[in-house]
Formats: structure tokens, C-alpha cells, sequence
């Protein structure tokens, strides 16, 4: 049976209500992740964890790696990640502590973060016009409902660069293109978990509403940090649940999204590069 990858955002530093716990070192060909990965079992299920910014948050967003993040999760058997992150309302009605399940994102990143396992002399083009799995999203839904959280279901993730918050300006131009929340992080997670064949979906908790709000005080790191203290007790609920309501297997597209996405012929690939992409898409390098 596949593990259950969890991808801790700011706030979410470890899980509760563990039964064992088992710090892994994974090296990967794309250096190295976030930190250890913890392997634990958590409601009778296999959990692997793994906080984006490291234990002490000492990563900027645009510095994480999230090749390495990925590849480790592939690596340690994980067949669904679930990422807890927080985020910005762009909507009045999504409200601070809400959380939102969304189903799509726009990316406003620049070129320096990696995005692609398939940037060495193999091309790789995978579908994602559907970048989050719906089955694993319709799960996270329930699972907040079932925790007695407020949770919408739907909307896009806009993923600016950061790490300085929106100007006013980008923040209105962001509601003006019918955007819902705003992060830093999810979108370059989201391609290469679809790459890695893994299922992906957010759990977006809701810590301000960005900076276009008037009528509410401007985000600050302060408003944004005693938000995440409220909202790290009820992602480990909803997590909870969620892991209770996990498949134990796949049947949705992700689990085969490679099949038809590499063009490159398997002969003229170089074995250098068919190693350092075992882990990811041996199966289809042969």
C-alpha cells in the first residue's frame, strides 16, 4: 500500500497522535530536501512528513527545494501528498481560519525556482490542465467538514513570489482576474508531484486577507503568525480525518500521468540521466 505524503507548512512544524516515529535522510540527484523525512503510521495508515521550510522555518520560499521534497516523498513510497499551507484571502467571503480546498492555480514564480524533473536531455510534456487530483481533493473536503472546520471547496491559488507580501496594486489586480488565495509555495510542488505520478492536493488555511482590504487591518507578520496558531490545531484535525477517509489504492489518472508525456526516445537518452531519473520515471526509460 502507498504512503501518505504531508507536506507541513508555516506553523505545521510536526504531526500529533503518531504511533511510531522513524527520521529518514534521503539523498537525491537534485541535492537536498527541506530536512528529514519523518515516517510514521498515523491512524492505522503509513504517513511520511516533511515541513517545506525546515524545523526552525529557516527557508525562504523561493529557495525551497522542491525537486528534492518531491523526489524524497517518490523515493519513500508516498502515493498521495496532502499540503498544508497557509495562504491570503482575495475574497470577502473566504475569511481568516477558513480553509479552502482549491483546484487550480495560476503561477506568477520566476524561472529561477525548478519546476521540472525533465531539464536534462529528456522532454517531458505532462498534462496539467487539471492540477490537482480531484479524488484526493474531494477527501480533504470531507475530511473538514467531518473536523467541524469551515472549509470552500474550490478556486484558484494564485503563487506570487514573495517573500514580500503583494503591493496593493498586485493584490487588486489579482481579485480583478477572479483569483480567490495567494501563497508562495504550492504551485511548483503541484507540477512536479504530477510529474512524479503522485497525487497532489492543498489544504489552504486562511491567515488574512492579503493587503486590498480596507475595511481590515494590513497584513503584517503578526496578524499572519497568531492566525497560524489557530489554524495548526485544526489542520492536524482535519488531517486526522483524512487520513481515516484515504483510499487504499489509486485509480485516478495521476498514478499514470508519464505514460504518454516523454518524447524523447529511451535509446538516446544517456544512462546518467536515466539514473538520476529512476526514482521518477524508470519505468518508462527502459
Amino acid at each position: 500500500m502507498e504512503r501518505i505524503g504531508v507536506i507541513g507548512g508555516s506553523g505545521l512544524y510536526q504531526l500529533d497522535r503518531i504511533t511510531k516515529k522513524e527520521e529518514v535522510i534521503v539523498d537525491t540527484p537534485f541535492g537536498q530536501p527541506s530536512g528529514k523525512f519523518v515516517v510514521t503510521e498515523l491512524e492505522g495508515r503509513e504517513v511520511v512528513f516533511l515541513p517545506r521550510h525546515g524545523l526552525n522555518h529557516s527557508i525562504n520560499p523561493s529557495n525551497v527545494n522542491y525537486r528534492a521534497n518531491i523526489y524524497g516523498m517518490k523515493k519513500l513510497g508516498v502515493g498521495w501528498i496532502i499540503s498544508v499551507s497557509a495562504c491570503g484571502s482575495l475574497k470577502e467571503n473566504l475569511k481568516p481560519l477558513d480553509f479552502v480546498v482549491p483546484r487550480q492555480f495560476v503561477d506568477r514564480t520566476n524561472n529561477a525556482r525548478k519546476n521540472t524533473f525533465f531539464d536534462e536531455a529528456v522532454v517531458a510534456h505532462i498534462g496539467f490542465a487539471h492540477p490537482v487530483c480531484n479524488c484526493l481533493a474531494d477527501v480533504m473536503c470531507d475530511a473538514a467538514k467531518s473536523a467541524g472546520v469551515t472549509v470552500h471547496d474550490g478556486g484558484t491559488y494564485i503563487n506570487m513570489e514573495g517573500p514580500q507580501f503583494s503591493t496593493f496594486a498586485e493584490s487588486t489586480l489579482y481579485r480583478s482576474w477572479g483569483m480567490d488565495i495567494i501563497g508562495m509555495t504550492n504551485m511548483t510542488e503541484a507540477r512536479l508531484a504530477r510529474e512524479a505520478e503522485i497525487c497532489y492536493s492543498t489544504l489552504a488555511a486562511i491567515t488574512d486577507y492579503d493587503c486590498w482590504c480596507q475595511t481590515q487591518e494590513a497584513v503584517s507578520l503578526d496578524i499572519i503568525l497568531d492566525n497560524l496558531r489557530k489554524n495548526v490545531d485544526n489542520s492536524k484535525k482535519i488531517l486526522l480525518h483524512a487520513v481515516r477517509k484515504m483510499p487504499k489504492e489509486r485509480k485516478c489518472e495521476c498514478a499514470s500521468a508519464l505514460k504518454y508525456a516523454i518524447v524523447t526516445r529511451p535509446e538516446v537518452i544517456p544512462q546518467p540521466i536515466k539514473d538520476k531519473l529512476n526514482v521518477i520515471a524508470g519505468k518508462y526509460l527502459k
